[in-house]
């Protein structure tokens, strides 16, 4: 193996898995020109590529990306296909009406099957599992905030199917966690190896006739022009799919919070160990920390667990340096003692992180300018395997010109202020990981509410 395809899987332990030769594919050789451009290779910019191709096959369609296909959050998250939408429900309702947000959740829900679909259209073998999502509180304060938020979606119009309460016992027919109060759960998730996925994402879009130019970074992305280190890019319609690294390209860079997330996976557990844990379901979990936890059971019967927490260093937003971090490897790994105590001695094996866009409303954008013939989408905060899915879709519709459902959701032209200059948006990001870790040891010390989560509010719209 050589340095480059080393650093490759050293980013996940997705990446690391990945059946054959992490082989880069051929540069851009020099000028051209095409349809449709799109920078990045992750989900957003293969998702677009994808639906171009499938609704207009002749449509010449080009993809260059800096590493790889999958290098970024896309090739490192926590595997989840995960339903409902990133920000608060208000924001988007007070542009376009709670039937408008309704519909946008729903059009959530859909997507988790429609990438099933086309993971079993494509042969893309990603271990997807339509199982659900298990919402867990480990205390009475986040027993509490999980019945309310519970309550908020039935209030705004989601039904019992869509989500439900589960006692106790409920839960330990799903899988056995201690110290468990209550959990709710809703079908609308699934799990998947997200690495496989775009990995296999990428081969699909080559096979319908999509040229993905990989070791071929952007130095100037604007409308009808993507100027690179190896060439410039003519194109009629020019797609932004940079989400959090669209903060390292000129005059953008307050328009995301680059916020890392990180992880760490135990080795493959035995039979035994699963037999005593039960989550026979592979659904994915998660708790009720205000610097939550999510998890879920991997193809090869690891558990892969996740967490906030590390937040960047002033004038370097963006660093490989940020991806791995001791206080946060020891918190996702007590979690993974304290709670999944069948696995208590399992040995760590992997940990890793990546940045994501977190826009300063925490709501997701689908811009598309029409007389430019420019697009952009991004600042998912964390739900990037579907809102990907779903911008791919909508970026394709808006691209052909077609009007649609997709173009009438609420992210569609949505354009939120940026983040204030610097240090305003370094001391925010402090702020946020170190006051809601602070609310999370009082509660777990004491069993009751921290309040003094309301001092980052201004900051915080959305889980």
């Amino acid at each position: 193996m050589d340095d480059l395809e080393a650093r490759y899987r050293a980013r996940s332990l997705w990446l690391d898995g990945l059946p054959g030769a992490l082989v880069p594919r051929p540069s851009l050789p020099g000028d051209t020109t095409c349809d449709v451009c799109i920078v990045g290779a992750g989900f957003t910019g293969l998702w677009t590529a994808y639906y171009l191709k499938a609704q207009q096959p002749d449509l010449r369609v080009a993809v260059v990306e800096r590493e790889i296909a999958g290098f970024g959050p896309s090739g490192r998250n926590g595997g989840w296909v995960s339903a409902f939408i990133a920000a608060k429900p208000s924001v988007y309702a007070r542009s376009h009406g709670d039937a408008a947000v309704l519909q946008a959740e729903r059009e959530t829900f859909r997507t988790v099957s429609e990438i099933g679909r086309v993971a079993a259209t494509e042969e893309i073998d990603c271990g997807f599992v339509h199982s659900g999502q298990l919402a867990v509180a480990f205390t009475l304060p986040q027993l509490d905030r999980l019945r309310k938020s519970v309550a908020g979606k039935l209030a705004r119009g989601l039904r019992e199917d869509d989500i439900r309460m589960l006692d106790v016992e409920e839960l330990r027919s799903r899988v056995r966690l201690q110290g468990a109060l209550g959990a709710s759960f809703s079908p609308h998730n699934a799990r998947v190896d997200p690495a496989r996925l775009v990995r296999g994402l990428a081969d699909a879009c080559e096979r319908h006739g999509v040229t993905i130019y990989e070791r071929t970074p952007a130095v100037e992305i604007g409308p009808r022009r993507v100027v690179t280190t190896h060439g410039t890019v003519t194109a009629g319609t020019v797609i932004r799919a940079t989400e959090a690294y669209t903060t390292e390209q000129r005059g953008e860079g307050r328009r995301f919070l680059p916020l890392y997330s990180l992880m760490v996976a135990t080795e493959p557990l035995s039979a035994e160990v699963w037999d005593e844990l039960g989550w026979a379901g592979h659904e994915t979990i998660s708790d009720q920390h205000h610097l939550f936890f999510y998890a879920q059971r991997t193809m090869d019967d690891r558990i892969a667990i996740g967490g906030r927490g590390a937040p960047y260093k002033l004038g370097e937003p963006i660093n490989e340096g940020y991806e791995r971090q001791p206080e946060v490897r020891a918190r996702l790994t007590a979690s993974i003692q304290r709670h999944f105590q069948a696995a208590a001695r399992a040995k760590i094996t992997h940990h890793w992180g990546g940045p994501l866009g977190v826009p300063r409303d925490w709501c997701a954008s689908v811009v598309f300018d029409a007389p430019s013939a420019f697009g952009w989408a991004g600042g998912y905060a964390g739900h990037g395997v579907v809102a990907a899915n779903i911008s791919g879709r909508t970026l394709a519709d808006l691209v052909l010109g077609r009007d649609t459902e997709l173009t009438r959701l609420p992210w569609v032209g949505h354009r939120g202020r940026n983040w204030e200059p610097e240090p305003l948006r370094f001391i925010a990001s402090r702020m946020i990981v170190g006051i809601l870790g602070s609310a999370d040891r009082h509660e777990d010390r004491t069993g009751h509410k921290a309040r003094r989560t309301l001092l980052v509010q201004p900051f915080v719209l959305g889980r």
